[in-house]
Parts: C-alpha cells; structure tokens; sequence
C-alpha cells in the first residue's frame, strides 16, 4: 500500500518546487506575478543561507504537495513561531486527509523547535481553504491588517 511521506526537500528537486508553486499560483489567480526560478529555490530555499524552507509531500513517487515556510519571533510574547508561506496540494489528492497530514507535520516540527504558534495568510475567496484551516483548529487574527511595502515606494524609502 503506497503511503504518504512528507519530508524536507533537497537539491535536486529544485523543478519539482517550482512546479507546484506555479500550480499554486494558477490556483490563486497571480501566475502573472509567478516569478520563482530553480536558481531562487536553490539559493533561497536549498543553499546554505536558506532564507524559507521546503517541505514535500509524495504519494507513491509523485510529488503531491508543497510547504514552505520560516521562522518568525513575537517579541511582546517573546514567543518563537513558524510562518507558512505556502501550503498546497495537487487537487486530485485532497479530501483524503495529505492536507491535515503536513499541517501536523509543520505543527510537530514547530513544537519540537520550542515555536508557540503558527501562522499565516488565506485570501479571502478562498472557502475551501478557509473551512479546512477552521477544521484544524486555527482562527483568523482579528484587528490586524496585513500591509507591504515594495516597488518604488521601498526604492523611494531607502533613499530618504
């Protein structure tokens, strides 16, 4: 019986990352800001200064599934915590439980590493992804409002 298996990702395996990242982004409607490469995910996720890491879920020899995710800190808690990037899963493949399976999975990994909490976004249409994080557990963090400086405002704001 085949099972499934989640575990970290390794150099080499660089196409397969980009390849469910870009399905991800498909699924999101944002390919046309899909701009990770092999070279990105070499240096940012695999290399020695690895800033994000990169789990896999395969099924069998298939890969089915991708997580990437980093560390962050609280300090009024003085709290460690994991931030979940990206969580996906090939949609032939939900429904059977693999999506719970990496959740627990970055869940252990954060409660061996000392980490208090786990978080991350949702868009806002997403229902599907909504009701399984509202399934696991997880609640949405009121009162916060999400915000990103990028482009030329953080061009021009270096500058000042």
């Amino acid at each position: 019986m085949t099972a499934l298996l989640i575990r970290s990702a390794t150099r080499g395996e660089e196409n397969v990352i980009v390849t469910l990242l870009r399905e991800l982004a498909a699924y999101e409607k944002i390919a046309d800001r899909f701009k990770l490469t092999e070279n990105a995910v070499e240096r940012d996720m695999l290399g020695p200064q690895a800033s994000c890491c990169c789990d896999l879920a395969w099924f069998g020899s298939e890969a089915i599934g991708v997580m990437t995710w980093y560390r962050i800190y609280s300090s009024f808690a003085a709290a460690r915590g994991l931030f979940l990037e990206d969580l996906y899963l090939r949609p032939e493949y939900r429904g059977r439980g693999f999506g719970k399976a990496m959740l627990a999975h970055l869940a252990r990994r954060a409660t061996s590493e000392g980490a208090r909490y786990i978080d991350w976004f949702v868009l806002d249409w997403n229902r599907p992804s909504i009701a399984f994080y509202d399934s696991a557990g997880a609640e949405p963090v009121i009162g916060w409002q999400s915000y990103r400086l990028s482009g030329e405002a953080l061009s021009k704001l270096s500058r000042s």
